[in-house]
């Protein structure tokens, strides 16, 4: 008897074992780790911080550009996102064609073989939502979410499906020190503490208690939707993971790609008991070296799926983690709203070289969007003004170096360009070989003028392509669905009894269809207008 009751609780802890995780994203944008549990106690973050305390804080996470199109284009795609064309700031929903000569709308064309990630679970049973409606070309694909909208909600599942769920903070966005004014402040803007590149005055001092008071509102926002998931029971079914989509929304940090522009903080939270490869213990730091391009390949690990070879990210947690970190991290940095500048970086965490294609050009952006805040008005009425010490006129040379290289830990805010410095010269010699091989390793799409980029994409339209329709046939009673375009993801519907479901399922193998039931089909490949929906 004890035999038989022992195998039971064997098989039901193999048939808990092979159950695929929900996991959700809990996303912040324009943030660094000024949290608690980075060890900056400026503001209490006691929810983020529970995160840590039970989970595990990665202690060197970046982002491959400081904004956030770009930035989450290579998150979507686990690829860098200059190796797809979606290295501009922006493109969607772009508000200066007169300056830029660009359509005032253009998607970016993913190459044929690039998916979002988010497809891939689908097709493997997961229900999947994303709350983040603004600019990064993948709101609208029907293949890659069951929801895609400010409400989308991973309650809308099915019982007993497995989800993942992005909810997407605006609180810590560079608008919100503006927008979020009227809100007290819970910080004293006396006692915030100020890089050496700011000036030390009143308006500079209380935007930047404006943004820890944003972080703490930021914090209130995680507890709540930690509340929710341990309020519909499903926290310890559940992978919660926690990131910045680049670094902090104030001058001279976001837009850029120095250590304070990619840096960002990642936690993963795992329900207990729930043991995977590349697993740390909880309350425990992880100091690999992990790229936002990782993200992708790693949820998909989680949730038993390979790397597709398309990825250029890897896993560092799940079935097919790997179990080393990066030796080095990339970064780009190229249009920025109606500026130009094409920047690359390579870092190992403590060095960082810096690869500049316009030198001739300033290191400071005249982006107009920023301007909205109080404190880059100031520091530009005091540059003009001839106000600004020597450390605080680096951003605004009328040049800049071809290449820079920086000592991280010895210079954290990066004011000491060691290109010259010959006692580097060696280390300096080996992250130029990196670069080289990296550039050559991947393509990189920033070298084509972008008007010629957009008429390449669009296979020389001055419009975007148009999907190919679906083609359905029916080969010894299953459904077989396809389409000429080269890339195009299929979704299809099975209507029954007059009843259609409200999402479309992604087509990834020939399908039995119920007899006297209807199918619609349709086609998207990612940058293009969808096809017809066509009905079988």
């Amino acid at each position: 008897m004890k035999k038989i009751f022992f195998l039971f609780l064997l098989g039901i802890s193999s048939l808990y074992a092979q159950k695929m995780p929900n996991i959700i994203w809990l996303s912040a944008e324009d943030l660094s780790p000024r949290l608690g549990c980075y060890g900056d106690y400026t503001v209490p973050t006691p929810n983020i911080d529970k995160i840590a305390k039970q989970g595990v804080m990665y202690t060197n996470v970046f982002t491959t550009a400081g904004v956030c199109a770009p930035s989450r284009n290579a998150i979507a795609t686990g690829r860098i996102q200059t190796s797809n064309g979606g290295h501009n700031m922006r493109t969607q929903g772009s508000t200066y064609p007169e300056k830029t000569g660009l359509p005032k709308h253009y998607s970016v064309v993913m190459p044929p073989d690039v998916k979002h990630f988010a497809e891939l679970l689908r097709a493997q049973g997961y229900y999947c939502t994303n709350n983040v409606k603004t600019d990064y070309q993948f709101e609208d694909i029907p293949s890659i979410w069951d929801e895609s909208s400010t409400t989308a909600h991973y309650k809308n599942r099915k019982e007993g499906q497995p989800f993942f769920a992005i909810f997407n903070s605006t609180i810590t966005h560079e608008s919100q020190v503006w927008a979020r004014s009227k809100h007290p402040l819970r910080v004293d803007p006396k006692k915030v503490k100020l890089p050496p590149f700011y000036p030390d005055t009143d308006s500079v001092r209380l935007d930047v208690a404006r943004f820890y008071s944003n972080i703490s509102e930021l914090d209130d926002w995680v507890g709540e939707k930690m509340k929710e998931l341990e309020e519909n029971g499903l926290l310890e079914n559940t992978i919660v993971m926690f990131w910045g989509d680049h670094g902090d929304g104030l001058p001279f940090y976001k837009r850029e790609v120095y250590d304070r522009g990619l840096r960002v903080p990642f936690l993963v939270r795992f329900p207990s008991g729930y043991p995977t490869k590349g697993q740390k213990p909880a309350n425990s730091t992880d100091d690999r070296m992990i790229s936002a391009i990782d993200w992708p390949a790693t949820v998909l690990s989680l949730a038993g799926i390979p790397t597709p070879k398309w990825m250029q990210g890897r896993s560092f947690l799940g079935k097919y983690a790997t179990v080393e970190g990066h030796p080095y991290i990339f970064g780009a940095r190229d249009r920025l709203d109606s500026e130009y500048d094409r920047v690359r970086s390579v870092s190992d965490g403590s060095f960082q070289y810096i690869k500049n294609f316009s030198p001739e050009k300033p290191l400071y952006m005249d982006i107009e969007f920023r301007k909205q805040q109080a404190s880059m008005r100031e520091i530009l009425r005091m540059r003009d003004n001839g106000q600004l010490n020597e450390t605080q006129m680096i951003w605004f040379k009328q040049t800049k170096p071809s290449e820079e290289f920086y000592d991280i830990k010895a210079d954290p805010f990066q004011l000491v360009n060691l290109i010259d410095n010959s006692k580097y010269a060696s280390k300096i010699s080996t992250f130029r070989e990196v670069f080289t091989d990296w550039q050559k390793e991947v393509y990189d799409y920033g070298e084509i003028e972008e008007k010629s980029l957009v008429k390449q994409m669009w296979n020389g339209q001055s419009e975007p392509p148009t999907t190919a329709n679906p083609i359905l046939k029916i080969e010894k009673s299953k459904l077989m669905i396809s389409s000429a375009t080269e890339g195009a993801s299929i979704v299809y519907k099975i209507i029954k009894n007059g009843i259609e479901p409200q999402s479309w399922e992604v087509y990834s193998k020939p399908i039995t269809i119920p007899k006297n039931a209807k199918v619609k089909a349709m086609a998207q490949r990612i940058g293009f207008q969808p096809s017809e929906i066509i009905a079988l």
